[in-house]
């Protein structure tokens, strides 16, 4: 089955948060694909979290040496779509990519995001549950 990952659970592996192996279960056997900006993204969580104090640059290096290591399908945006949503969700285009994935290639997302599954449920898009 494929699975639309998001930058939030992808970070929460790599980083060994709390919810990390339950990811690990949810998604071991299946497909993970996502819009083709989470590299960018998860740059950018890093670089949010030296911000904060929260990463050494050595864990951050460790960290994307994980993240290279996650088999991902990277699926092109519909931009035209992704406008749409973004519109009607009222959300940045970076997370209206992931809702967009998920409609279109008929998965379900995977997100810590709270306001992003509640934005897709509201476009009837499958969320999984951590």
């Amino acid at each position: 089955m494929d699975i639309v990952i998001d930058t939030s659970a992808l970070i929460a592996v790599i980083v060994d948060e709390p919810e990390r192996n339950t990811i690990i279960k949810l998604t071991s056997g299946n497909t993970l694909i996502g819009p083709g900006s989470i590299p960018w993204e998860i740059g950018n969580a890093f670089s949010a979290m030296f911000k904060r104090q929260r990463i050494t640059l050595d864990a951050a290096q460790k960290g994307l040496s994980i993240f290279e290591s996650i088999p991902l399908r990277y699926i092109k945006p519909d931009f035209v779509n992704t406008v749409t949503i973004s519109k009607q969700t009222n959300m940045y285009a970076y997370d209206a990519y992931f809702i967009d994935c998920a409609i279109r290639q008929k998965a379900p997302l995977l997100t810590l995001d709270k306001k992003l599954q509640s934005a897709a449920q509201s476009l009837n898009v499958q969320i999984i549950g951590v």
